[in-house]
């Protein structure tokens, strides 16, 4: 885990500026090829958690990850759904709520970015617990993912959780 890289492993970094697209709009054509990205503001949004849900089942079902042909693949997409899960339900947690969610996907990962105003370090519980209530959340997305992290833009408010996942062989 890093908390402090700007960009990760995967090295999408944040959403290219005129970039942003709402649910099936494509990126740049020169772009689409090597990444898409999604984009789902959740300023004035109600039922958050479902609503970031179904946008990603959307996103997953658009890119051919759904439905999915093998067990691997149903497994892959069920990990994406939780971590976008655990990431917004933070956000709502401890955060006053997610600004945005972004997804984007490469051929060989896919990357999930919930945007918050919050000023709070998202961390495991640590010593983990499985019996305890509550707490389990970060725990989850460091067990699902390849890596995630935290990225602040000095001198704003807020920061945005990311959290990438390997795409299904």
């Amino acid at each position: 885990m890093s908390t402090t890289r700007q960009h990760p492993p995967g090295d999408l970094g944040r959403e290219p500026e005129g970039a942003g697209v709402s649910s099936a709009e494509p990126v740049r054509p020169a772009e689409a090829a090597d990444r898409q990205w999604r984009t789902l503001s959740l300023r004035e949004a109600t039922g958050i958690v479902p609503t970031a849900r179904d946008f990603a089942r959307q996103a997953l079902h658009d890119w051919g990850w759904l439905p999915a042909s093998t067990a691997d693949r149903r497994a892959a997409a069920e990990d994406v759904l939780l971590v976008v899960s655990e990431l917004v339900t933070n956000a709502c947690l401890h955060a006053d709520g997610p600004d945005e969610l972004r997804i984007a996907r490469s051929p060989k990962m896919l990357r999930v970015e919930v945007a918050d105003g919050g000023a709070g370090q998202p961390a495991p519980r640590t010593p983990h617990r499985a019996g305890r209530p509550g707490g389990h959340g970060m725990f989850i997305v460091q067990r699902l993912c390849m890596d995630w992290g935290v990225v602040r833009v000095p001198g704003e408010p807020g920061k945005t959780v990311w959290a990438e996942l390997a795409a299904p062989a």
